[in-house]
């Protein structure tokens, strides 16, 4: 699909820098007006539209909404029908959902059909109620085949994908974003999307946001710098598609699906500013924090990105991220301790082997623990854990995440059936002697 390279970056791939910024930019020179939002003529008779991502009247600190200046409105005469969407994308509430308090873990999902990224999301629980836009879904991928003429907007809430294998080639209204494993993604509520597989497959994790955007968390007593740092989230340029050919977008509305057809492509958008916009970020350049005396620091200091609770200092999710680091606390049982928590956590790996589990928790696999389960590192973990020297340790080659939730996750009632349930899962506990008092 050819698209209007931007004027100034070449090749309509390049990046704005920022987060929770205002940003513009123009594919084409002189298409973004100044001064004004929405002037009585346009230049090449562009048409002015403003996505709004809050309440026109919520606070300025809160306040998302960005200017497209289109070739075409968003509006047309085009039918929106009801659409079977393939696949088992689930939206809460989940009428059929299942709470289940045990310690889970699923090996990598083996794909179950030649799906492109949107028919290949499989839920694996949720929480909250996407009409009323509070909490969320965790959901899996396995797609093998681009998203051709075909565009997604997701109106129920922003999608946070986390490719493990493969690249995505993201194309919005807003431009493109190539993103690789070890980047994330973030596609605002509303934007039209398509994904394309530049490696033929791609698979990964994705968590859909019901509620408050995600934002940075405050820093508190960190200070000014540190975990992860604005200027290093990117945005697209603006990019457009010149060829008109016919498009189907499907609409996902409620956790109803919805399509109509186009006889031209929604990325239409040759100039566009504000701060609703897409973005990725490198996992890499995450400033992880910890300990540089004794004791581990809880995982809550690994946090990327949050979507606040109205009850302070818990979010409805915290995306938090275990990327490369140096372990120098003194004394110190280094990896993940054991622990019960107020939260859910689902976890995923991305690369490498996870600190906390020796054996089993494998790269697309995930593990699943409910509000209150007791986990922690498996035996061979702890007795390595409680042996090991007091020198400093650097962990290389891994880079694990999780998404964390105030609220229990109903699970899909499948994936407790499914062959990649690792049944063994509470065997790794096993080999733990009483303490000797």
């Amino acid at each position: 699909m050819s698209h209007m390279k931007n004027a100034a970056a070449g090749d309509g791939r390049t990046y704005l820098h920022g987060f929770g910024n205002q940003f513009e930019s123009e594919a084409a020179a002189g298409t973004l007006p100044f001064g004004m939002n929405s002037p009585k003529t346009l230049p090449h008779g562009l048409y002015a539209e403003q996505l709004s991502g809050t309440a026109f009247t919520a606070n300025r600190s809160e306040n998302r909404r960005t200017w497209l200046y289109r070739k075409r409105p968003s509006i047309n005469e085009a039918p929106q029908e009801p659409y079977t969407c393939d696949g088992t994308w689930l939206t809460a509430p989940l009428r059929d959902g299942v709470l289940d308090p045990r310690t889970l873990r699923w090996r990598p999902i083996v794909s179950r059909g030649e799906h492109d990224f949107i028919s290949s999301l499989t839920t694996i629980g949720a929480n909250g109620s996407a009409p009323d836009q509070v909490g969320c879904a965790v959901h899996i991928y396995h797609a093998r085949r681009s998203m051709e003429d075909t565009a997604f907007c997701n109106s129920d809430g922003e999608l946070l994908v986390v490719p493990q294998q493969g690249r995505l080639d993201v194309q919005t209204e807003l431009g493109w974003l190539t993103v690789r494993p070890g980047e994330i993604v973030l596609i605002p509520r509303g934007l039209y999307f398509r994904i394309v597989l530049p490696d033929g497959e791609a698979r990964g994790y994705a968590l859909e946001n019901y509620g408050p955007a995600f934002r940075l968390p405050e820093l508190g007593p960190i200070g000014a710098n540190g975990l992860a740092n604005q200027r290093d989230f990117q945005c697209p340029v603006a990019a457009f598609d010149i060829e008109e050919r016919n498009y189907r977008v499907i609409t996902k509305f409620s956790g109803s699906f919805w399509s109509r057809q186009l006889g031209h492509s929604p990325f239409n958008v040759a100039a566009w500013h504000g701060n609703l916009v897409p973005f990725k970020y490198d996992l890499e350049r995450f400033n992880v924090f910890g300990s540089v005396s004794y004791d581990s620091p809880d995982p809550c200091i690994s946090t990327v990105l949050t979507s606040p609770s109205p009850q302070p200092g818990t979010a409805y999710i915290d995306f938090v991220a275990f990327p490369p680091r140096w372990q120098v606390a003194d004394d110190t049982f280094r990896p993940p301790f054991f622990h019960r928590n107020v939260m859910t956590e689902f976890m995923g790996l991305v690369q490498g082997i996870y600190e906390g589990k020796a054996d089993g928790f494998l790269p697309g696999g995930f593990s699943l623990h409910s509000c209150m389960a007791p986990h922690g590192p498996d035996h061979d973990t702890y007795t390595h854990g409680t042996q090991e020297a007091s020198m400093p340790n650097k962990l290389q080659g891994t880079l694990a995440f999780m998404f964390e939730t105030k609220l229990p996750l109903y699970l899909n009632p499948a994936i407790l059936n499914w062959p990649e349930l690792d049944r063994n899962y509470t065997s790794s506990w096993k080999g733990f002697a009483p303490a000797d008092i």
